[in-house]
């Protein structure tokens, strides 16, 4: 007989841990492989954990009530099975995502026709400590597996696959079908820009999974308030005060309530930053930039209002430098200047969010039982769901709301 490991098992793709609520066995039963072993709650999902082989259970690990990550030991059982190196594993079900993966010959041999694989405790951990992406790794162990060797071979040449490496080669079986110009066709060269933006925004929906909300702000006061001062302000200030410094400056304060929305995904770990450094989307012609306004939640609407000002004028003369593109950390794009009322952003990665802000429209609304018409403006939101989930973004939207719905009250000044 030989003794293996029990570990939690990867229940879903953006899933790093699960909480042992009740064990199905005891010390001593006899169970057959796929048997259930406990019951496992995460923050997606409520499963049981099956027996990935038919053996007698040694020694139940943890108690209940545990959390533990995924690869972590859960127990240990022993089998019939011979030993064999890396042979403490249990089976990874492969989460499916919105990325093509059809051409696996291209992306990974670890696929089989079962749709598991198997990886080690140790692979599992390794991987993660170094950022390796197994599905880019060829095992050299029994069955094409993967062992620790696999992958201290890779780390001691410096040939560590990871996340980005799949998505050039999603890129690559996207251009094995070429599209043809045919007569009449216009061929416009690819520029440097547009392959920056095309590749991180092929990265953004091939890792993150995208989740939107949108909620409904009356900006009837703000807008009457904006309208009374933009004209003494352009005087004074030399430069226009926009409704969307309104809006970064609500979102930044905002941000300083909800810290989590102003967070980023770094595989083992979620970082929550300090600063608040709003990323903001200005077009020139065919090309798109994201410059930063650096810690937008200590500046007033007048220092927002300036930056907006400075940023896209660089845009647009070509003056605009790599580092003022540089630390975002939650993006605001104004989709509402070309009239756009709704729509859904792809995430900047490595944020964890973005907010579209659409255009203010005059629609009639219900106001205390009577109809009025009133300044009325959506703003949607696209999250990361490995970092938020809806009740947090609920939560800070229903706040940015608060804020726009509240100014002059709120914000009593723009200086």
């Amino acid at each position: 007989m030989s003794k293996k490991n029990i570990t939690m098992p990867q229940l879903g793709e953006s899933v790093t841990e699960g909480t042992i609520s009740r064990w199905l066995v005891q010390s001593g039963d006899h169970v057959n492989k796929y048997d259930p072993l406990a019951e496992v709650m995460t923050d997606k999902v409520n499963a049981e954990i099956p027996s990935s082989f038919t053996g007698t259970i040694e020694e139940l690990l943890v108690e209940e009530g545990t959390t533990l990550a995924v690869g972590e030991t859960i127990c240990t059982i022993k089998t019939d099975e011979a030993d064999g190196e890396d042979s403490n594993e249990t089976t990874v079900e492969k989460s499916e995502s919105n990325v093509d993966y059809s051409a696996t010959t291209l992306i990974s041999d670890q696929q089989q026709s079962t749709g598991k694989t198997r990886y080690s405790p140790a692979v599992l951990k390794m991987s993660q400590e170094h950022g390796i992406d197994l599905t880019l790794v060829k095992g050299t162990g029994k069955e094409g597996r993967i062992t620790r060797k696999d992958l201290q071979r890779l780390i001691d040449t410096n040939k560590v696959p990871r996340a980005e490496e799949r998505v050039e080669q999603i890129s690559q079986v996207k251009k094995a079908e070429p599209v043809i110009a045919k007569s009449g066709d216009i061929e416009i060269p690819v520029s440097g820009v547009r392959k920056a933006i095309a590749t991180k925004m092929l990265r953004s929906k091939a890792e993150i999974p995208h989740a939107w909300m949108m909620m409904e702000v009356d900006v009837t006061n703000l807008v009457k308030y904006r309208d009374e001062l933009k004209t003494e302000f352009k005087e004074r200030e030399g430069f226009s005060l926009t409704y969307f410094a309104f809006f970064v400056k609500a979102v930044a304060q905002a941000l300083k309530e909800f810290p989590m929305i102003n967070s980023m995904w770094a595989g083992d770990k979620i970082i929550q930053k300090k600063d608040i450094n709003i990323s903001i989307a200005v077009a020139k012609e065919e090309e798109l930039f994201v410059p930063v306004i650096k810690y937008a939640d200590e500046k007033s609407i007048k220092g927002i209002a300036r930056d907006i000002t400075d940023l896209a004028k660089k845009v647009r003369n070509g003056t605009l430098k790599s580092e003022e593109m540089q630390g975002g950390t939650f993006t605001i794009n104004n989709t509402g200047s070309f009239g756009s009322v709704q729509s859904i952003g792809i995430i900047n990665h490595p944020q964890a969010a973005i907010l579209q802000v659409e255009s203010i429209i005059k629609r009639p609304v219900v106001v205390n039982d009577g109809i009025a018409i009133r300044d009325m403006v959506n703003l949607c939101l696209s999250l990361d769901h490995r970092v938020l989930d809806g009740l947090i973004c609920g939560r800070f939207l229903q706040r940015v709301k608060e804020i726009l719905e509240n100014i002059p009250k709120e914000n009593t000044s723009v200086y």
